[in-house]
């Protein structure tokens, strides 16, 4: 259904590296750096047909984080849920709501981590249980 997310950033190169260690917990390898012709930077990661961007705002105004928004990432174990939580955290990204764990919801058991990115959006790991 989607071909990629784009979140703003108003520090280009530490969201790139914040990124590019948080998914390489998930096997993201490398980034590809862009620069739009009217100079906008923009960095992506591609992994198994899906595409994150980082993008300075190309109106010129600061990057906001959507508020009711979150990017979950499909982890493989619940102990990947736990370490994208716990390398985003030792890499400057702030932990929100409850700490990593299984939640029992009407869809179903999951292991979920939550935080928050160098710019403030709301990240998501997510494995569901069989």
């Amino acid at each position: 259904m989607f071909n990629h997310i784009m979140i703003g950033t108003n520090d280009i190169d530490k969201s790139k590296a914040f990124y590019e260690k948080v998914l390489g917990v998930l096997g993201v390898e490398g980034a590809m750096d862009n620069t739009t012709d009217s100079g906008t930077k923009r960095v992506f990661f591609m992994h198994d047909g899906n595409v994150l961007a980082l993008s300075q705002p190309i109106d010129g105004e600061a990057a906001t984080c959507a508020n009711g928004m979150t990017i979950g990432f499909r982890c493989t174990s619940p102990e990947q849920v736990k370490e994208l939580h716990d390398v985003a955290v030792a890499n400057g990204g702030t932990s929100i709501e409850d700490p990593p764990g299984l939640r029992e919801s009407t869809m179903g058991a999951m292991h979920l981590s939550y935080f928050r990115d160098l710019d403030g959006h709301k990240i998501c790991g997510i494995h569901r249980a069989s």
